[in-house]
């Protein structure tokens, strides 16, 4: 059998920058273990597998180890190949996934991703998360993950986790934050337990940075980058209890996978 791979960075407007994932188009379903395994022969943060349903299409991702509910990049990354490779008519797709309907508009080299807010609930900062980071944070959160607020970029920039002890939190992630020298704000993302170290770009996690610095900054449409090694521009609007996130997306790699 083979299955046609796209490869795509996300959230950026040349390759080698933004982040990679791997794009699967199927006109049916794999079994599970069998995509599970596409996924870890890719070795990439995320690989999404869509097949056609009803007026839209059923999207799921995988990372190297567990099927995930949300993922931001691979869903730019899907509707990229979708209109830019398979059917360059649409200007608008909707994806079924475990997390509701998404849909996706472009609009010119752009595209709006429509996701849910995820609003975070404030904790005490701890031990654990002090110790898993090396640095304390001001603040900390969550949502599905760990939110840890810095009171800087470079405060950002300069963490080095200890990624065992990440692993060990009893959250998907632990995503951290601080305000942007040149942007509203900056983030990364660490997700060991998933066989994500470190996330290049994560629109998922800007379902919580969104709705968080909405609130601190008192603005709904934000401009934010992720500071990791290869980085990536994202557009950011909180409109009610959703979240719009822009990005652009660039081919690196067209082929096929023989199984």
């Amino acid at each position: 059998m083979e299955i046609p791979l796209y490869q795509v960075d996300a959230f950026s407007s040349r390759v080698f920058a933004g982040n990679p994932a791997a794009v699967c188009p199927l006109q049916e379903w794999l079994p599970n273990d069998v995509m599970q395994s596409i996924a870890m022969e890719n070795n990439l943060a995320e690989t999404a597998f869509f097949v056609p349903e009803g007026d839209g299409f059923r999207l799921r991702w995988f990372t190297p180890e567990v099927e995930v509910d949300l993922c931001g990049h691979a869903t730019l990354a899907s509707a990229y190949v979708l209109m830019t490779q398979m059917q360059t008519q649409l200007t608008a797709v909707s994806f079924h996934t475990r997390s509701g309907e998404l849909r996706v508009n472009r609009h010119g080299d752009q595209y709006a991703m429509d996701f849910p807010s995820r609003p975070p609930q404030r904790l005490e900062v701890t031990r654990e998360m002090t110790e898993a980071l090396g640095a304390e944070p001001l603040e900390l959160w969550a949502a599905r993950d760990y939110l840890a607020v810095f009171d800087s970029e470079p405060a950002v920039r300069a963490l080095r986790p200890d990624m065992p002890r990440i692993a060990a939190l009893n959250k998907f992630a632990v995503i951290v934050t601080a305000p942007g020298d040149y942007v509203d704000f900056v983030s990364r993302f660490f997700a060991p337990a998933q066989g994500v170290p470190e996330d290049p770009v994560t629109g998922s996690a800007h379902c919580t940075l969104i709705p968080y610095w909405a609130n601190r900054l008192n603005k709904i449409i934000m401009e934010a980058r992720q500071v990791s090694r290869r980085g990536g521009e994202i557009h950011c609007e909180l409109i009610r209890d959703r979240v719009c996130i822009v990005g652009r997306a660039a081919m690196f790699a067209i082929g096929r996978i023989s199984i």
